[in-house]
C-alpha cells in the first residue's frame, strides 16, 4: 500500500492528521509507503509572513465559534501529545521553501521526520518556518546534509516543481488538508481518527470503497 498525504505545514489539522496516521500505522502489521505531498493554504503569503493572530482573525473571525474550534484543537492535540501554542507571537510563513525541504527529504528517506520537525517547531515552539536557518536545523536533525540543504535553499532549486505539485493537488480536487490518497485510487480528507483511517485502508485493500 502507498499513501500520499497532502498537507500544508502551517495547518494545525495536518499536524493532528499526521499523529492520527502514526497511531493508525502502529496498529498495522505491514507499514505502507508514506509520501507527503505539498499544498498551500495561502500561496500568496509574502516571504516575510504575516502575524498569526491577524491571519487567524482575518480567516476565522473572532467569535465564540472560532474560540470553540481552537479549544477543540487544543484538547485533541493534548490527547495526541501535541502541545499547541496559539498564544505566542509568530509569523505565518509562505510554505514554499518548507515544501522544497520536504521534497528533498523524500529523496533522503527522512520525509516523515522532517514533516514532524517542521510542524513541531511552528505549532509547539512558535518559530517562523520561513527562516532558512530553521529549515536547515530541521533537516540536520532528521539526518540530512545541512550544507547541501543550505545551498539548495539559497537558489530557486525545485521551486517550479513544488508549485506544479501544489497546482496538481488543486486540479485533482483537493480543497482541504490533510487529504490521504491511497494507491492513487481512493481518498479521504480531514484529520480522521486512527480507527477511521484503519477502516478506510482496509476498505481500499478489499476494493470496497471509493474517493470520499
Amino acid at each position: 500500500m502507498e499513501i500520499d498525504v497532502v498537507i500544508d505545514v502551517v495547518c494545525p489539522w495536518c499536524y493532528v492528521g499526521k499523529r492520527q496516521l502514526d497511531k493508525a500505522l502502529s496498529q498495522k502489521p505491514d507499514r505502507p509507503q508514506i509520501r507527503y505531498r505539498p499544498y498551500q493554504l495561502a500561496p500568496d503569503m509574502p516571504q516575510e509572513g504575516m502575524d498569526r493572530r491577524a491571519y487567524y482573525r482575518r480567516k476565522f473571525g473572532d467569535n465564540p465559534q472560532a474560540k470553540a474550534a481552537r479549544q477543540n484543537l487544543l484538547d485533541l492535540g493534548d490527547s495526541l501529545g501535541i502541545a499547541f501554542d496559539f498564544e505566542s507571537d509568530v509569523q505565518v510563513a509562505n510554505t514554499l521553501d518548507a515544501h522544497r525541504l520536504m521534497r528533498w527529504a523524500m529523496s533522503a528517506g527522512c520525509q516523515e521526520a522532517v514533516a514532524e520537525g517542521l510542524m513541531r517547531r511552528y505549532f509547539e515552539e512558535a518559530r517562523f518556518l520561513g527562516d532558512h536557518a530553521l529549515l536547515v536545523e530541521t533537516a540536520e536533525e532528521a539526518g540530512m546534509d545541512a550544507d547541501l540543504v543550505r545551498k539548495l535553499l539559497a537558489d530557486d532549486t525545485d521551486k517550479a516543481l513544488v508549485t506544479q505539485d501544489v497546482q496538481t493537488a488543486y486540479r485533482i480536487g483537493v480543497t482541504g488538508v490533510p487529504t490521504f490518497i491511497v494507491d492513487n485510487k481512493a481518498a479521504i480528507s480531514g484529520a480522521q481518527d486512527a480507527e477511521t483511517l484503519l477502516k478506510f485502508f482496509g476498505q481500499v485493500e478489499a476494493g470496497t470503497t471509493a474517493a470520499s
